[in-house]
């Protein structure tokens, strides 16, 4: 609205004739067959007061030392040009001129624009016409000129603008730039928090375009980096009204405890935002800072603003330009000897295009600092990559260049192409106009009051890329050494294997929660525990998951061997035993202990023993059905035999005379063998059905231990073992009880003792296993299940046949049948 309106305002003007545009001040402008424009800002000055597009006087503000080098760095590269002296010849026979113009506000830097958009129309009285433009030095000033000449094509190069919206080619199709976009500021800014691990920041911005981008850019992109934001300002222009506001941002940067803040203004409003932090006394702060302010002088010297901390800055790239300085002391001289001999004011009252004589601003004499020559070069830059696009307009690789009419659209397309370098740095454009360079990165050194600039590092912006050296950083505090770097953080970091716990809006702000077992610490998860797979486990704390021990009994295990000899061992007492009994069959020994009966029960003990081979190694399908079920069916054989033959011996003696019909036909229908047969496959088919109903299969139990895994076979515990396991007890107590009743009988028939020392032993070592079982799974657990086993079988072999094979072997005189008769007549003497 604002350029609207000084556009209406030029064009009453012009119709009335007020306006003169060749009036331009003395030293500012230089004819020549092709002209470029300058805009630089050379006096600073307050705006309107009252908000309306007022004109305020050039001349009525401070002159700007730094503008004033911009602009003699144009002068330079033109004169260098002209006479051939620079690094390469690129107009021969051409002379280049110019325009500068002081564009010390909003509206000198409109009506200058408009000034050269009149040079462009066919009834303009202006000698010549600017083919290109030089500046200008803002963002907020550069949307408006950059509009204005695009829609006319006019080639413009700024030197100091970066708001990445200038790239827009659409809106601003003729703007170029030979300084950075904030695009890769704001990334350099980014990566310096990072490698400093700086998440607790304060943002401030100045109130123009250059500040409210850059600082919605961050803003966009600090998320992304686990940076937070608790504070962020709005710098706004000095004026009597806005003082309490800035002592209010103060305040608040004070109350978030940040020790980081991140100030993207431009120079002149932080300039005049400083002495309200000086007033409050902060000190010991991490200043960082943009390319506008950081290696400011203007910034720097302002006094007692050494105190504020550490300032770390984005600065352009240092360069220098060969002959400058002479070029500007000769200015100054003649500008000295030009003021004392016209005896007149040397400053000029030109009309509202604001001129400004050159002599009325060297004889300041201003000193030139690290700043002023860098960005010196950047307008140095800009006049070159001018003048290789008019080179090749004017086709001057022959030679000699032909002064023909050259349209400032004409330059557009080759301005877009050039590549060419100054001083070792590479000059050209990408396709949004602008220069792929980066920055370094500067901090401040105080001797002192002696200010200076120290490069402590770079950002290169395409790949993205950091290189610091912080030994290089002198950190001014008063709590903690130079040589330590300031922590800005809401929250310590947690400690290894703890989750953050948010404790409010900023993620940064955090207690730490250690992550429970089977949990672990993820830092891509960093508020969450996450759980282990189900085959690893983690203790408390854990960053990782650890593999879970596999409990089995291997065969090389050491248990193993030990319970591999006891089997072999058992196996040969058995294999023994049957061979001494069959070859003693017929002696009354082998007849009374059951005859071919014990030959059945000697192998129901060897497949008992071998049903432990199930129990080593890792569980196979096979395995498990056998395990228990073979152990089961062979043992309940044996104690069906041993209760069988205890029964007989019992009717015998005890109930043959009472019931002789009743036992004669049981023993002529063989009731011994039908009923150890009928008892045995009743068990057998109870061991068919569980396993056909409640099969058991290879398992780990993932439950019994958080960091093992139990290999074993399911249903272990389950309803159909239960009911294996009952009638086998329920036949232990029938075998018991018909043992107990021959306790009186003769000796040789009398197997009481033995059979109860048998099963005490076969249930005590089974009740022991039962009860390791419920409170361990550990390899002892699965060697005591093969112990149980084992030992079983030699309880019944100890208690049940060795006797008879002590008498067989050593007692042969006991092994009569006179022997026999005698204990049966002693018997039934007793009895009578």
């Amino acid at each position: 609205m604002f350029w609207l309106l000084s556009l209406c305002w030029l064009k009453l003007h012009l119709a009335a004739g007020e306006l003169d545009y060749t009036s331009h001040g003395e030293g500012m402008q230089l004819e020549g067959d092709y002209s470029f424009a300058g805009l630089f800002p050379l006096h600073y000055t307050g705006g309107p007061t009252d908000g309306l597009p007022a004109l305020v006087p050039c001349d009525q503000g401070r002159p700007n030392k730094h503008a004033f080098h911009l602009m003699q760095a144009m002068r330079f590269a033109v004169e260098e040009i002209n006479n051939d002296t620079g690094p390469q010849p690129l107009l021969p026979g051409v002379k280049l001129g110019y325009q500068i113009y002081d564009i010390c506000s909003g509206p000198a830097s409109v009506l200058a624009t408009l000034d050269l958009l009149e040079q462009q129309q066919p009834h303009s009285s202006s000698p010549q016409k600017a083919v290109g433009v030089i500046g200008p030095d803002s963002s907020s000033k550069s949307f408006t000129t950059a509009s204005l000449l695009g829609a006319y094509l006019v080639p413009e190069i700024s030197y100091e603008a970066s708001n990445e919206m200038l790239s827009n080619t659409l809106l601003y199709p003729s703007f170029f730039r030979t300084i950075p976009s904030d695009k890769n500021q704001v990334a350099a800014m980014i990566q310096l928090l990072v490698q400093f691990n700086w998440t607790w920041i304060a943002l401030l911005g100045s109130d123009n375009d250059y500040g409210l981008q850059g600082m919605q850019s961050l803003l966009e992109q600090a998320p992304q980096h686990d940076i937070c934001i608790p504070y962020q300002g709005i710098i706004p222009s000095a004026t009597a009204d806005t003082v309490q506001t800035m002592r209010n941002m103060v305040e608040n940067i004070l109350k978030t405890k940040v020790n980081t803040i991140v100030v993207f203004s431009s120079k002149t409003i932080f300039h005049d935002f400083l002495p309200f932090v000086l007033e409050r006394n902060v000190t010991d702060k991490v200043w960082i800072g943009t390319e506008d302010w950081s290696p400011s002088t203007l910034i720097s010297q302002i006094p007692g603003i050494q105190t504020i901390g550490t300032v770390i800055g984005v600065a352009i790239k240092d360069a220098a330009i060969f002959g400058f300085k002479d070029f500007e002391r000769r200015v100054v001289e003649a500008a000295v000897q030009h003021v004392s001999s016209s005896n007149v004011s040397a400053s000029s009252s030109n009309d509202c295009l604001q001129s400004t004589d050159l002599y009325s601003l060297a004889v300041n004499n201003f000193t030139t600092d690290t700043y002023d020559t860098t960005s010196s070069f950047n307008v140095y830059k800009a006049v070159y990559a001018l003048a290789h696009a008019l080179h090749e307009a004017l086709g001057c690789d022959v030679g000699e260049c032909s002064k023909r009419t050259v349209n400032p659209y004409e330059l557009l397309p080759l301005l877009q192409k050039v590549r060419f370098s100054l001083y070792n740095t590479s000059v050209y454009f990408d396709i949004n106009g602008d220069p792929l360079t980066g920055y370094d990165i500067v901090s401040w050194i105080w001797r002192g009051t002696q200010w200076s600039l120290r490069v402590v590092g770079s950002f290169t912006p395409d790949p993205i890329s950091l290189t610091m050296d912080p030994d290089l950083i002198e950190w001014q505090s008063t709590e903690n050494s130079q040589s330590e770097v300031p922590q800005s953080l809401c929250s310590l970091p947690c400690p290894e294997g703890h989750m953050m716990l948010l404790t409010g809006q900023h993620a940064c702000c955090f207690d730490c929660q250690p992550c429970p077992s089977a949990t672990f610490f993820n830092k891509s998860e960093p508020t969450e525990c996450q759980p282990c797979p189900p085959d690893q486990w983690a203790p408390p704390t854990s960053e990782a998951c650890l593999n879970r021990t596999v409990l089995l009994l291997e065969w090389d295990n050491p248990l193993s061997i030990a319970l591999l000899f006891f089997l072999s061992c058992c196996l040969l007492l058995t294999s023994s035993t049957a061979i001494i009994l069959l070859l003693h069959l017929n002696t009354p020994v082998a007849k009374s202990a059951g005859g071919r009966t014990c030959l059945l029960m000697l192998a129901a003990l060897t497949v008992a023993a071998l049903s432990t081979l199930c129990h080593f190694s890792r569980p196979t399908p096979v395995g498990c059905i056998l395990k228990q079920s073979l152990f089961t069916v062979s043992f309940s054989v044996c104690l069906a035999c041993i209760a069988v033959r205890a029964l007989q011996v019992v009717c015998i003696f005890k109930f043959s005379s009472k019931l002789p019909p009743a036992y004669d036909r049981w023993m002529k229908r063989r009731g011994p063998e039908v009923t150890i047969f009928s008892v045995s496959a009743a068990i057998l088919l109870i061991s068919v059905i569980r396993l056909s109903l409640d099969t058991p299969r290879p398992a780990q139990d993932l439950q019994f231990y958080p960091d093992k895994i139990v290999l074993e076979c399911s249903k272990t515990l389950s309803v159909g073992s239960g009911v294996e396991l009952a009638s086998v007890s329920l036949l232990s107590v029938l075998c018991f009880s018909f043992s107990y009743m021959g306790k009186d009988l003769p000796a040789n028939y009398n197997e009481a003792k033995c059979v109860t020392f048998s099963l005490l032993v076969y249930m005590i070592s089974w009740i022991s296993f039962f009860t390791l079982y419920l409170i361990s799974r550990e390899t002892i657990t699965m060697a005591a299940q093969v112990f149980a086993t084992l030992f079983s079988v030699l309880a019944f072999l100890a208690g049940y046949f060795l006797p008879k094979m002590f008498i067989i072997i050593l007692r042969p005189q006991m092994n009569t049948t006179a022997h026999f008769q005698n204990c049966i007549q002693m018997y039934t003497m007793n009895r009578e």
